[in-house]
């Protein structure tokens, strides 16, 4: 029979009362962008990858997998990535950002030194696909259209694969056994590479490929106009790294100038450095904060006793010496000549002044558009020219290996999209999990593990890797940081507080609980104690 609004219940249940018809709103499960997916230039699954190493064991694999999804090289990437993730990471609001790039180091280790391999799980498509460049860009686009069924030919122009991971990345801070061992994995998926095979005629390979995706990395330094002296010994750090990696020797005398203020210029002071220079001093026109050096690389040089000279440039260049001039900054921020100068002993300079990609194997080439020395693409990386893509460092964005990665594996879906003919989807992005959404008083205090350093004596005179890994047990802890914003991780916690019993417990992956909508009277308890922000509530449908 019909039960009035207010009941007297029998002892130990209160399931009589349907306490839904009371609610104006409901609480519904739902899944936020974590603001370190939202971060990574490629694209990957951080929290998805962080949450399976938190199992250790068998979980670093499936951490691992999840990782090679979006991302061929997480061992690399553990090395060099500038970290944008950690930047957007709520925890730093907490205490400090997750230290999610020494995890994947970890994890990309473990791989290497497990044996852990991909394969192919899809049929071939007898679709061929011309690769141009074996830098980052390019292996990622080969790899991820290798993985869709695809035959791919990499051209390459030097002796060696990586592109600038190898000839602008030191050893030091990418060991070569490392960036070998990921690079093979791709090859061991079917790629073809040809070495020293510059492509100078895009049109006379185009008609034996179905579609051609272009990497073709910046490799040649910018140079500027300094008057020199004809024993002045001037080099430009691109080259001098390049050589150093294909075994030349630089000779740069004991004190040695920089010019320039980016990453290159840090690597090639360290370089010099190790190369037996008593002096490095980097000079540069503006001051440490607008400097483009990340900073992490500026601590490491500054450590191993790197010198910089702030606001100055370089007026003339003899042998032995340099002729600077103090600069000061306008009111618009710009530097400006003072007119005072002064003598700096130098043996040699390396200018570090920004990089240039040769396009020359584009002339000819009907429909592309070349603007400021890089290629005009769309939103699916295909430039003017219909079955042409391009990424990486020739096209206009920012210039990094984790942007390159991204680029090659977001080429990859597109040309695998064109090949079939298929309309793209549009991807759909949930809302960003920002920090004012956590509850974060039920996460414990948890200091960050940083990673250790190599000694000092021995990064002063050799090439070892200066940055060491995490050991199993604190990079485990590390991943254990994650607060997993956004995305439910099956905590009890909605289970425990909910007054009406109206969360039932399934327990099944995805699918962890269910809201009883009989029961919930939209007082929005579970919400507000949600640690991850992973319930909201929406206006109820009348």
């Amino acid at each position: 029979m019909d039960k009035p609004f207010a009941i007297t219940l029998d002892i130990g249940s209160s399931r009589a009362n349907k306490t839904g018809s009371w609610r104006t709103e409901r609480a519904v499960y739902t899944n936020r962008m974590p603001p370190c997916n939202d971060g990574c230039p490629a694209g990957e699954n951080i929290q998805a990858w962080l949450y399976e190493a938190e199992e250790g064991g068998d979980g670093y694999e499936h951490a691992w997998r999840t990782i090679m999804d979006d991302n061929p090289f997480p061992a690399i990437m553990g090395r060099v990535c500038y970290h944008p993730c950690e930047t957007a990471c709520n925890r730093a609001q907490l205490d400090e950002a997750v230290g999610i790039n020494s995890v994947e180091r970890f994890l990309g280790d473990e791989a290497i030194r497990q044996g852990w391999t991909v394969s192919v799980e899809v049929p071939p498509t007898s679709k061929r696909v011309l690769v141009v460049g074996a830098g980052p860009s390019g292996l990622s686009a080969a790899y991820h259209l290798a993985r869709r069924g695809h035959t791919v030919a990499i051209k390459e122009a030097g002796p060696m694969a990586g592109g600038m991971m190898r000839f602008g990345i030191p050893k030091y801070r990418l060991p070569r056994d490392v960036l070998d061992a990921e690079v093979q994995r791709i090859l061991d998926l079917g790629v073809t590479l040809q070495l020293d095979a510059k492509v100078t005629d895009l049109n006379a390979l185009r008609d034996e490929y179905d579609a051609v995706f272009l990497a073709v990395g910046a490799q040649l330094g910018k140079r500027a106009y300094i008057p020199a002296g004809s024993a002045a010994h001037v080099v430009e750090a691109v080259s001098m790294l390049h050589d150093l990696e294909t075994g030349g020797q630089p000779l740069l005398g004991r004190r040695v100038a920089v010019y320039g203020g980016g990453n290159t210029a840090m690597d090639a002071a360290r370089t010099a450095k190790r190369l037996g220079a008593s002096e490095a001093i980097v000079v540069y026109r503006r001051t440490q904060d607008r400097m483009p050096a990340h900073e992490s690389e500026l601590a490491e040089a500054e450590d191993e006793g790197v010198l910089f000279k702030w606001l100055t440039t370089i007026k003339q260049v003899d042998a032995g010496s340099l002729v600077v001039e103090r600069m000061e900054l306008d009111e618009s921020g710009f530097p400006q000549p003072t007119g005072e100068v002064e003598t700096l002993d130098a043996d040699s300079l390396i200018l570090a002044l920004g990089q240039e990609t040769d396009l020359t194997l584009l002339d000819g080439v009907s429909g592309l558009v070349v603007d400021d020395g890089v290629v005009t693409v769309g939103p699916d990386m295909m430039t003017g020219c219909p079955g042409i893509f391009a990424g990486g460092d020739m096209v206009p964005y920012e210039r990094s290996v984790t942007v390159a990665v991204g680029h090659g594996k977001r080429a990859a879906r597109h040309i695998d999209t064109w090949l079939s003919g298929a309309v793209p989807e549009p991807a759909h992005r949930p809302a960003l999990a920002t920090f004012d959404t956590l509850n974060t008083w039920y996460y414990t205090d948890a200091p960050r593990a940083h990673r250790p350093l190599l000694d000092k004596a021995r990064r002063e005179s050799t090439f070892d890797e200066v940055v060491l890994g995490l050991d199993e047990s604190t990079a485990l802890m590390e991943a254990r940081r994650c607060m997993s914003c956004g995305n439910c991780f099956g905590c009890d916690n909605c289970y425990g507080v909910c007054p009406d019993n109206a969360v039932l417990k399934l327990g099944t992956p995805g699918e962890e609980y269910v809201i009883d909508l009989d029961y919930c009277k939209g007082c929005g308890i579970c919400v507000a104690e949600c640690p991850s922000g992973a319930i909201q509530m929406v206006p109820e449908e009348i």
